[in-house]
């Protein structure tokens, strides 16, 4: 029999040539992507997925192993596929060549994102924060001493420091397309309304997603037309040539719902770490019980606590409907209360299948 090290051994060498082949698969890949480009095919092709994942299935069954590893495994590396893709996507249309971009907030981790994201187009882009420069791209400290005769005007900062931006841009009136990345509008309300009025072509997106996203398959970027659909246009052309669901709304409609995708499940998962930290002796007894759920709720939780409470806090209190979400919230709490001290059980019943139908219907 072969001794624990010997076998370690052999283990490691069969992950080495695991991940050859994950190398020699994902160039293939490539190579597929380029060809697609060529005959002016989509990035993705969901009947190919589906009979790739299916085949995974059949063959792992085959080799005696679950079913459901050859799905993960492969869908893993479909996703890691369709990511090279679409970065060649993005770099092979080359939309920004010889245009320049520059990113006001650029060092912060949304501005860094917008950085590489528009550089990797064709865009000259140059950063303006106070913070420091990013390495390979050119500088300036304050935006105000910038020429402002860029093609594009990207404003990265928090919400208070954007309103102060917009403003002296409306003052400036810039020639090139300007637009803000804030995950809030009623706020900006009157800055932007302030640059349409001096004729600047200007717009408002919120991408939906994180700044260590790499691939937007399924992720969301609102546009917030501001009455300029030209820049409306211009902006949403940025990201045609990337698998991100674009989504157009007016700026009161945004923050209706941004109330309740972003601050209802900030304030519950803020209120469920709160209710843990302050529940005094079995804070402490937490650590040695788990379940399914609270495992689960606990991992978003958590994830929730490492972001920066300055930006969720202005989520909560500079949103015009941000009572609504909140409101809506206390009054679940309390109807989840009250039928449990009542022990009316069909009460109960009756909140988890309303919930279980919207639930239902939104995943369709």
């Amino acid at each position: 029999m072969a001794s624990l090290e010997e076998l370690r051994r052999q283990l490691g060498e069969i992950d080495e040539e695991i991940l050859r082949l994950v190398s020699h698969r994902q160039e293939v890949a490539a190579q597929i992507g380029r060809v697609k480009q060529q005959e002016g095919q989509g990035t993705r092709a969901f009947a190919q997925e589906k009979e790739v994942v299916e085949r995974a299935r059949r063959v792992a069954l085959q080799l005696k192993l679950p079913e459901e590893l050859g799905e993960e495994l492969v869908e893993l590396l479909i996703r890691h596929s369709l990511t090279r893709q679409e970065q060649q996507r993005v770099q092979h249309r080359g939309s920004g060549s010889g245009q320049r971009v520059l990113v006001i907030g650029g060092a912060g981790r949304m501005g860094r994102w917008f950085v590489r994201f528009l550089a990797s187009q064709g865009y000259e882009v140059e950063i303006a924060d106070p913070a420091g420069p990013l390495e390979g791209y050119d500088y300036t400290p304050d935006w105000e001493d910038a020429d402002l005769l860029h093609d594009l005007i990207v404003v990265a900062t928090p919400l208070r420091v954007t309103q102060d931006i917009l403003l002296r841009l409306a003052e400036r009136r810039p020639s090139g397309l300007v637009f803000d990345i804030g995950s809030l509008k009623s706020v900006l309300r009157q800055p932007l309304h302030r640059l349409v009025e001096a004729g600047i072509r200007t717009t408002s997106i919120h991408p939906m997603f994180g700044p260590d996203t790499e691939l937007l398959l399924g992720q969301h970027v609102i546009f917030v037309d501001l009455g300029v659909p030209e820049a409306t246009r211009q902006a949403r052309r940025l990201f045609d040539s990337t698998m991100a669901v674009q989504v157009e709304m007016n700026l009161e409609d945004h923050d209706r719902l941004i109330a309740y995708v972003l601050g209802l499940s900030h304030a519950l998962n803020i209120a469920f770490f709160t209710a843990l930290a302050e529940s005094g002796e079995a804070a402490k007894r937490l650590a040695q019980m788990s379940s399914t759920t609270f495992n689960a709720q606990f991992s978003v939780a958590s994830s929730v606590a490492q972001e920066n409470p300055h930006l969720y806090f202005e989520i909560q209190s500079l949103n015009d409907y941000g009572s609504e979400s909140l409101a809506a919230l206390l009054y679940a709490l309390e109807r989840i209360r009250s039928v449990v001290l009542a022990k009316d059980e069909p009460g109960f019943v009756k909140l988890m299948e309303t919930g279980r139908a919207y639930l239902s219907s939104r995943q369709r």
